[in-house]
């Protein structure tokens, strides 16, 4: 098998973690690729490294330019939510981790340079030498870049840690609620700061500000069941975690969810229908 393609895999993971867009992603690595295919390869020693550090660059590139786009966005912009199988298999916690939808949601909060780093030692555990070469630093400049990215995604915890028995247990939970029209339980798995994040893309209507805290959300997700009809919920696997596959008023969307502690922290409904291709049941 050539080299590329034993790595493509791995290859649209790291570009989809960077990038949140498999659209985006699958255009990094084709680029790749044409790059690859057509240059002298006579000299790379690691073909693992040397496709690592070009995906990493032109998907730092893109993220430069996509962050001016998703400022003009309708409405919060959300990662489109995709399947695990995508990326092959998942042997160690960190590339779990690092593809959940929460922390994704979380890394728009990164700069570009700060995102890269995150991803390429917590998921692929590069070390800060072999990052400083991709980001054009050098090593003490890349380990400062890790330490301020997590703490900015910690955001006040320790660190995040999705707990996936809990995080299906409770989902179990929610769903029995607001089906069976039970309220007051549904209500009490919303945490106190819970916020719920509705991304139409301007295509369908949706909530054009993030919903929060836990007495807004409770009337938001009341408020959606009492006035539209609601289809049979199913359950689908996004981002290597238990979703919500629902139609609302007739609209398709895709639920995923925040987990800590025993309750809900966050709600990302994603109704574009640009991103639902992949994940559609």
């Amino acid at each position: 098998m050539d080299s590329f393609e034993e790595h493509r895999p791995l290859l649209l993971g790291l570009a989809y973690r960077l990038l949140g867009s498999m659209w985006d992603a699958e255009d990094v690595v084709q680029e790749a690729y044409l790059r690859w295919s057509g240059g002298d390869r006579s000299e790379v020693e690691e073909p693992r490294a040397f496709l690592i550090t070009i995906v990493s660059r032109l998907a730092l590139d893109q993220l430069r330019s996509a962050r001016v786009t998703r400022e003009a966005y309708t409405g919060p912009w959300l990662p489109e939510p995709v399947s695990a199988e995508e990326f092959g298999p998942m042997e160690r916690a960190e590339l779990r981790d690092t593809l959940s939808y929460a922390t994704l949601h979380m890394m728009e909060r990164l700069s570009p340079p700060e995102r890269a780093v995150f991803v390429l030692r917590e998921a692929f555990d590069l070390p800060y030498d072999a990052i400083a070469e991709i980001i054009d630093g050098n090593a003490a400049g890349a380990r400062q870049l890790h330490h301020r990215a997590v703490q900015r995604m910690a955001g006040g915890r320790d660190r995040f840690e999705p707990a996936p028995a809990d995080h299906s247990e409770l989902l179990g939970r929610f769903l029995d609620a607001a089906t069976s029209g039970d309220l007051d339980t549904l209500k009490d798995l919303l945490a106190d700061d819970v916020v719920a994040w509705n991304d139409g893309g301007g295509k369908v209507r949706a909530a054009l500000r993030p919903v929060d805290g836990r007495e807004h959300v409770f009337a938001f997700i009341s408020g959606l069941l009492a006035r539209y009809e609601v289809g049979e919920p199913t359950i689908v696997e996004a981002n290597g975690a238990p979703a919500i596959w629902i139609s609302v008023d007739g609209g398709e969307q895709l639920v995923a969810f925040d987990v800590r502690d025993g309750r809900v922290q966050g709600i990302f409904a994603v109704m574009n229908p640009d991103k639902l291709d992949r994940i559609r049941p």
